[in-house]
């Protein structure tokens, strides 16, 4: 009598989904390293035995597309768990909808590969409940640092890593052991977050909800991570937080990354450093100043505007008008004439009228903006904005979105226009892949990754992935730019 053979456990391999922004890459790169560590296998296959998907639940588009994502990867007859912004916001709720998904919080992210052995078993574990992460922290930034037990995970890392760089083929590993972050992608460009939360009151933002308070790394922390980057043949680096503008302030210091822009930029190997998610309101003079003229960080601002009506703002809970943002403007062209400026633009708030559009279209018309996201309002769960009097209807705030969006269009094509003959350091990223020799791919110090345009540049010589040349602007095509390698 002969019996079956013991049948194998499932292989434990992951394919890991990222949505969202530049924040969530990095999370999902601790994620990995951390998976990698407990003995997951990572790969980009369509027969992972466990699809985790980071999700986004920044907008309703967003939240949309990682829930089609967990539909996509559950009918791939794979186990599914989520994670990131949407799992952390809704828990138990949207477990509840996605009986297909197992539903994780942040605070299972220093457990992720325990958490993906239970999802492959078939253990369900119960979801969380959503809760306000901003009361797991002191109110004041100055009590946060000290209190390193409550930090959640995502908040930063570990309370200390060494200032020595591992082997670069490897994960980053902390003096414990413990493994802290895995590039899942190659190129020359990578994000590096200095801080999470918000303590900001947008009343038409939730994510300092489910991001929680602001907490800064320490310098030493970043850049020791700069350097394993550098490493790993990462050539710029793009600052990432949801306020970059607050870093510092929970270390007692507000002028802290004046002081670590020039260090970061002077990181063997590094030959640019970027800054992201300015608040207009808290961007200091000797900001400016550091951003406009340190070696090696990019004159770019990307500064969180949202609309140029003073009425529009002070609904929304932020700062300024469209005189106070020109000036600003002034104050950072005064000392670089040539800086790149993005900013964001939603249209459609509750009670917006006529006038305040007008408003804002004189702004556009006057602020010589490289790079303008325009988005329609829509209600977010738990957010002041939501029950404000005054709400439009979608059919009036996707015609408000259409008519920004083409005069956007018109504005960033002139801008870009109004660089011919400009002398740029542009980044290499890759060979142009039109099949004309000698045309290569890469971004200027105004050309942000994945959000703005890009600098197409026709040498003589070969170039490589990583190289910085100087090249003269000979012609655009809308946002993007066509340049000559300036001869020595």
């Amino acid at each position: 009598m002969s019996s079956s053979p013991p049948s194998l456990p499932p292989a434990r391999t992951v394919s890991l989904v990222t949505l969202g922004c530049a924040r969530n890459e990095v999370d999902s790169e601790e994620l990995a390293a951390r998976l990698t560590a407990s003995g997951w296998e990572l790969t980009s296959d369509g027969d992972a035995s466990v699809v985790l998907v980071n999700t986004c639940g920044f907008i309703q588009a967003a939240k949309q597309e990682s829930i089609d994502e967990l539909l996509a990867a559950a009918s791939s007859g794979a186990k599914v768990a989520a994670v990131g912004c949407l799992a952390e916001r809704y828990g138990s709720e949207l477990a509840g909808e996605l009986p297909e998904a197992q539903v994780l919080s942040f605070d299972d992210y220093g457990e992720i590969g325990a958490r993906l052995d239970d999802v492959l078993a078939g253990r369900k574990r119960p979801a969380h409940v959503a809760r306000d992460r901003r009361t797991l922290l002191p109110i004041s930034p100055a009590e946060r640092q000290p209190a390193t037990s409550s930090v959640p995970a995502t908040s930063g890392a570990p309370a200390s890593y060494s200032s020595t760089v591992v082997d670069p083929a490897a994960p980053w590993t902390g003096p414990g052991g413990g493994v802290f972050r895995r590039r899942l992608s190659g190129g020359v460009v990578a994000p590096l977050k200095i801080a999470s939360g918000c303590d900001r009151r947008c009343s038409f933002c939730a994510i300092p909800s489910f991001r929680g308070a602001f907490v800064s790394r320490r310098p030493p922390e970043i850049l020791a991570e700069a350097r394993w980057l550098a490493a790993n043949n990462v050539r710029e680096l793009v600052l990432v937080s949801e306020n970059s503008t607050s870093y510092g302030k929970d270390l007692g210091n507000l002028r802290l990354l004046e002081e670590v822009l020039p260090d970061l930029a002077a990181t063997e190997g590094i030959e640019r450093v970027r800054i992201s998610y300015l608040q207009p309101a808290e961007l200091r003079p000797g900001l400016i100043e550091v951003i406009a003229s340190t070696p090696g960080v990019a004159p770019y601002f990307d500064l969180s505007f949202q609309h140029a009506s003073g009425r529009v703002l002070r609904a929304m809970r932020r700062f300024g008008d469209r005189e106070r943002f020109l000036a600003l403007l002034d104050q950072i062209r005064d000392r670089s004439p040539e800086a790149g400026v993005r900013s964001n633009f939603i249209v459609g708030f509750p009670g917006e009228t006529a006038e305040d559009l007008t408003e804002l279209e004189l702004f556009l018309s006057h602020a010589g903006l490289d790079a303008i996201g325009i988005f329609g309002y829509s209600d977010e769960d738990g957010t002041e904005a939501a029950s404000l009097p005054g709400q439009l209807e979608q059919a009036e705030i996707s015609r408000r979105v259409e008519e920004f969006a083409s005069l956007a269009d018109e504005l960033m094509t002139q801008r870009a226009e109004s660089r011919l003959g400009e002398t740029l350091d542009v980044l290499i990223e890759e060979a142009a892949d039109d099949g004309l020799p000698g045309r290569y791919l890469g971004r200027a110090a105004h050309q942000a990754p994945e959000v703005d345009g890009v600098t197409t540049v026709v040498s003589p010589v070969p170039l490589a992935a990583g190289d910085m040349v100087r090249a003269v602007v000979t012609d655009s095509e809308g946002v993007d730019l066509i340049a000559d390698v300036k001869p020595r």
